[in-house]
């Protein structure tokens, strides 16, 4: 094999690998880059190494190289992992990393921000400049078992964008394990269980929870329908069952006829703008039928009660609260953020209000104020600031 030149390699422009001698060769890619490679067996595998790129690396610093590789060989040390660890970054720098590789698939910028917040809160100031390969589970602990038990959900965050930087770090081949796994489970103290009547979100952490449903991997017709109820504070069963045919877009108003309707009486939901932006979104959810969200599954079937537990589930969220549950979250937001009368907070929920008397000297169902409530509802979840403690909403 005739060496290369410096004329040689500065004149070839054919894409292919071109040798040196001693395992050297040029690489040139078929969009025409040049790169330097070499092949050498280290522990009786042969592998490639690359060098660098050409015109950066030059002939004569591709063969000093390629050199000084064989002879860390024959002193039986690792090359390859000699320059790896070189290379392997910090913590700090694999967060930064992966935070930049997650925000495009992310909608809500508040979130994209939420979560390399949470990271530098509470895991750089401990791990943040230590390469990652020098991480271990003693380390990661030290991170979370202060917070464990006493502020469970965000310590529940922490752990999944910690575990999703390390997954990183496995896939680039810096590290063989995570740290963060399911072993260390053990070594952390029991978090508080959920009680079942506390199964509601603090009206707080329902924005947060919103935009987590919308990231969710679920159907769109399910994502979709919860996120109705949510804004409507309509029941699971009303909204998973809404038809075209009650719902007047000009007019902003749903109205849930009586025989769908728990207390058997016509029920008028006034919808907020947010809710109104839903429902274009959900016209191209038709399946020739008049229902608004139609079962993926089941042609003429609205989507399931399952299906919603299980949009929860993706979420994160099946833990803390059901599909019904947004319902108590929606009345606390109200009572302790609006002007709004004790009656129209209970007719936005369809709930009957006064004694069976009261009832029936009742001849307004406060349509307006309900609007007003509701309007303000959507503000709220679409424009909170993101809290610290909110409920576990990675998708990492």
């Amino acid at each position: 094999m005739s060496r290369l030149t410096v004329a040689k390699v500065k004149s070839l422009q054919t894409p292919g690998r071109y040798g040196d001698g001693s395992g050297l060769y040029l690489n040139i890619a078929k969009r025409g880059s040049k790169s330097w490679v070499q092949r050498i067996t280290i522990d009786g595998r042969r592998r490639d190494m690359g060098l660098g790129g050409y015109p950066d690396v030059s002939l004569a610093q591709a063969r000093r190289r390629a050199a000084d590789n064989r002879a860390a060989v024959a002193d039986g040390r690792n090359p390859l992992a000699e320059n790896r660890r070189a290379s392997t970054p910090t913590f700090k720098e694999a967060a930064r990393a992966v935070h930049a590789i997650k925000v495009p698939t992310w909608r809500n910028k508040k979130h994209a921000d939420s979560w390399m917040q949470t990271v530098e809160r509470y895991a750089l100031p401990v791990i943040g400049d230590s390469r990652i390969d020098s991480i271990g589970k003693q380390d990661v602990l030290r991170i979370l078992t202060p917070i464990w038990t006493s502020k469970s959900e965000t310590a529940r965050r922490v752990r999944q964008r910690v575990r999703a930087i390390f997954d990183w770090a496995i896939a680039h081949d810096y590290i063989e394990y995570n740290p963060a796994g399911e072993a260390i489970k053990a070594a952390l103290p029991t978090m508080p269980k959920v009680k079942e009547h506390l199964r509601s979100l603090p009206y707080k952490e329902v924005p947060a929870a919103l935009n987590a449903i919308s990231m969710t991997e679920s159907a769109t017709a399910s994502k979709l329908c919860l996120r109705f109820a949510i804004l409507t504070a309509a029941r699971p069963g009303e909204a998973r069952g809404a038809s075209w045919e009650d719902i007047d877009l000009a007019a902003s108003l749903w109205v849930i006829p009586a025989e769908r309707m728990k207390a058997e009486r016509e029920h008028r939901v006034p919808l907020s703008d947010l809710a109104i932006s839903l429902l274009e979104e959900a016209k191209s959810l038709s399946d020739g039928s008049s229902l608004v969200f139609p079962s993926p599954v089941n042609r003429g079937r609205p989507v399931s009660e399952n299906t919603l537990g299980k949009v929860l589930k993706s979420a994160g969220l099946h833990s803390r609260t059901t599909a019904h549950g947004f319902r108590s979250s929606f009345r606390i937001w109200a009572q302790e953020n609006t002007n709004s009368s004790h009656a129209a907070m209970e007719l936005s929920l369809a709930h009957s209000v006064g004694s069976a008397v009261e009832q029936a000297y009742m001849r307004s169902d406060l349509l307006e104020q309900r609007r007003t409530l509701m309007q303000q509802w959507g503000i709220f979840l679409s424009n909170h600031p993101y809290e610290e403690n909110r409920p576990s909403l990675d998708t990492s």
